[in-house]
């Protein structure tokens, strides 16, 4: 059974709805294959946006059952850009249940205690490079962290390479706002690391 398949039967048994003409089911396995390999861009704004690995993969997942679910509606285009807009909508939707959540929290919410890389994993077996890198990603992530959603969000876009127009159809705004919060945001991530720049 191809990924395909099992979303829009997952969808099916979720929201029942008819059932897909042939032609649908083909266009719906080429683009579920097809979406698969932008399966780590989508894993790595969902993880920025939800601050979990946990929850990024089950929003990468939903975006993932919703595009299969709406795969006729895509027609054609930037099929990355068209999969950050629904991830985009999913983390929204997901946003608002979770306000409405009085129980937060749970028994797969406690991290594991995290093994030390083994030394075969180290580039050039050099500890102190990969220990600088270690401190250098963790300050990235940190300062990308206390961006607001929003400006996170068109940062991240950006960096995987979408226009200006492609990055305003996925916030669903004017490509004006986005030039704004991608300099504002710019601006913000320069502060966040002037120590770098000496």
């Amino acid at each position: 059974m191809t990924l395909a398949t099992f979303l829009v039967k997952r969808r099916e048994l979720c929201y029942p709805v008819a059932m897909p003409t042939e032609a649908e089911r083909h266009h719906a396995s080429w683009l579920g294959r097809e979406a698969l390999g932008h399966a780590d861009t989508l894993f790595n704004l969902a993880r920025y946006l939800t601050a979990s690995d946990t929850d990024g993969e089950d929003l990468v997942q939903e975006t993932f059952v919703r595009a299969i679910a709406s795969s006729h509606q895509f027609q054609g285009g930037n099929l990355k850009a068209w999969l950050f807009k629904i991830l985009r909508n999913a983390f929204i939707d997901l946003y608002r249940r979770n306000q409405h959540n009085p129980v937060k929290g749970g028994l797969d919410t406690v991290r594991p205690s995290v093994e030390a890389p083994r030394d075969e994993e180290l580039l050039r077996d050099d500890l102190e490079v990969h220990q600088l890198r270690n401190v250098v990603a963790a300050d990235i992530a940190s300062a990308l962290a206390r961006l607001s959603d929003e400006a996170r969000t068109v940062i991240l876009l950006d960096l995987e390479g979408l226009t200006e127009t492609e990055v305003a159809d996925v916030l669903g705004c004017a490509v004006g706002t986005v030039k704004s919060r991608i300099h504002r945001a710019r601006a913000t991530l320069r502060q966040e690391l002037k120590g770098y720049a000496r």
